[in-house]
């Protein structure tokens, strides 16, 4: 309905939905998302068609400094992570983010530790 405000996480949250009609992860092929709250960063690998989380890191685990460089830290560790568990390519879901930032240092981050986007 046009004139009623929303907040900026109801939008964010129907950017991911509409983003999410496109993404999909599978088993070979996981779907690498985001979330991004004020002070820190998550990435999981996600298998969508059995519902389960493959792998997790998060930067509340990484030492201080600033928190481009922890969200690069938290790439190479999911990269790290997903090649364990014999993933090489994956779907990258921005979670409704824009690609700038502390989310492309996470992309960067895991392009660099091997993982094909």
């Amino acid at each position: 309905m046009p004139g009623i405000a929303k907040s900026r996480e109801q939008k964010r949250s129907r950017r991911h939905l509409r983003e999410r009609k496109k993404v999909s992860g599978t088993q070979e092929r996981p779907r690498l998302v985001i979330f991004r709250s004020l002070k820190h960063i998550t990435a999981q690998l996600v298998d969508d068609v059995s519902r389960r989380t493959l792998a997790t890191v998060s930067s509340t685990d990484l030492e201080t400094g600033k928190k481009t460089q922890k969200s690069l830290e938290v790439g190479k560790r999911i990269a790290a992570r997903a090649k364990d568990a014999g993933i090489t390519k994956v779907v990258f879901d921005r979670a409704g983010y824009k690609y700038h930032g502390r989310v492309k240092a996470v992309a960067d981050g895991a392009r660099e530790g091997g993982l094909e986007f």
